[in-house]
């Protein structure tokens, strides 16, 4: 059966920190609980076509979250942190430029 790749990368996040971190080649991504280092550095260089040099990656637990008398958690979720070799880049705003 062939590794489903998109399944396994959520979703950029975009925040000033990562957009300061883009510019050094790091891009941060939110990513399947399960997946580990491996999969996900296949999953980066087959979906976006670059060769990743290094990959992080960090548990985001859950908080405590209350609203009035309810009292719940946010959910827990995965964050990579992908590094690229030098001159590679990852284009999330094409044409947004223009």
């Amino acid at each position: 059966m062939k590794p489903v790749y998109h399944d396994l990368i959520i979703r950029p996040i975009v925040t000033e920190k990562t957009h300061r971190m883009m510019e050094h080649q790091t891009y941060t991504f939110e990513v399947h609980q399960n997946a580990n280092k491996v999969e996900i550095r296949k999953a980066i260089e087959a979906v976006f076509k670059v060769k990743v040099e290094r990959v992080a990656t960090i548990n985001v637990h859950p908080k405590p979250k209350r609203r009035g008398m309810f009292i719940g958690k946010t959910r827990a979720w995965k964050k990579a942190m992908v590094t690229l070799a030098e001159g590679q880049r990852i284009e999330f705003f094409e044409g947004a430029n223009a």
